[in-house]
Order: C-alpha cells, then sequence, then structure tokens
C-alpha cells in the first residue's frame, strides 16, 4: 500500500514538473510578452557573457554591425540613453544595461567601432560570423539596427526602439 501511494505521488510530481517545464519552454520566443531566448557569445577578450547574467536589469539587445551607416548613427542615441539610464530605478527593474550583438565578421573592426563610437558598456559579444550569426538566426533578425527590450525577468517589453523613441519608452517605465 505504502509502495503505491509513493508511487501514486512520485508519478504526480514528475507529470507536473513537466507540464511546468514545457509551460516555461512555450513562453520563450520572440513576441512581445514572451521570455526572451539565452544568449552567450564571447566578447572581444573571449569571455563568455549570457544576457541571462543581466536578470534584475532593463536590457537592450542591440544588433549591430561596424559596417552598417544605420546601425552607426543609432549608436549615439544608445550611449546617451545607457549614460542617463544604467542607474535608474524601474517599475521592472534596477539599472538599464545593452547587450550588444554584433554581426561583424572581422574582430578588429568591431573592436574599433566599439571604440570609436564610445560604446562604454560591458556587453558587447559576437560569434564573428556576420549574417549567419547564431544570435541574428535566434532571434529571426532581417535587418540592422534591431533591438529588443526586456524587464527584470527577460520578458520582452518593446522591440526596436530608435532615437527619440527609446528614451521615451525608458521614461515610461521608471519608478
Amino acid at each position: 500500500m505504502k509502495k503505491t501511494a509513493i508511487l501514486i505521488i512520485l508519478t504526480y510530481i514528475t507529470s507536473f514538473t513537466s507540464l511546468a517545464q514545457k509551460e516555461i519552454e512555450l513562453n520563450i520566443g520572440l513576441q512581445i510578452g514572451n521570455i526572451a531566448p539565452e544568449l552567450e557569445y564571447e566578447n572581444t577578450t573571449g569571455k563568455l557573457l549570457k544576457l541571462s547574467e543581466l536578470r534584475g536589469k532593463l536590457v537592450l539587445i542591440d544588433f549591430w554591425a561596424s559596417w552598417c551607416p544605420p546601425c552607426r548613427k543609432e549608436n549615439p542615441n544608445i550611449v546617451n540613453a545607457y549614460k542617463k539610464y544604467k542607474n535608474s530605478k524601474f517599475k521592472s527593474g534596477e539599472g538599464f544595461e545593452v547587450y550588444s550583438v554584433s554581426l561583424d565578421k572581422k574582430k578588429t573592426k568591431w573592436i574599433n567601432a566599439i571604440d570609436k563610437d564610445n560604446l562604454s558598456w560591458k556587453y558587447h559579444v559576437s560569434d564573428l560570423n556576420g549574417w549567419n550569426s547564431d544570435g541574428a538566426n535566434k532571434y529571426n533578425i532581417q535587418s540592422i539596427p534591431s533591438n529588443l527590450l526586456i524587464n527584470s525577468q527577460g520578458i520582452i517589453i518593446a522591440k526596436n526602439l530608435k532615437g527619440i523613441e527609446l528614451h521615451r519608452f525608458l521614461d515610461s517605465q521608471l519608478k
């Protein structure tokens, strides 16, 4: 009798855990309200940086490249947003961070663009595969610059905020 009861309980727990896991997996996606898929790539010095390391903050996932004139034109706006909001308190997170995913193929050009454009945040990553970038494929990036804003739980709350729209949206999220 006890063995049967234990088996029933274990079966219930296993099926519940499995359902909960599937529910979480189903919520991962690219739409507003979905949990943003994990990204983990090397920075300019070869260190792996995970997107999930930034939980607790609002994060702009920015897809760009050194060879992309519209990206380079948008970079000063992102720099200004980073400087203005990096220590801010938001409704759903403390601080603002940028996780830059480069679609470059040449490391030196990527690093030079970071320096020249004064991209002062530390989360710069790339697999140096250009348009074949794993991150770009995972996020279905068709053009750059492209971005997504995620909240402290990693949930997508906005997409493709550029220029003053990025600042307005961040203002709307302040506590």
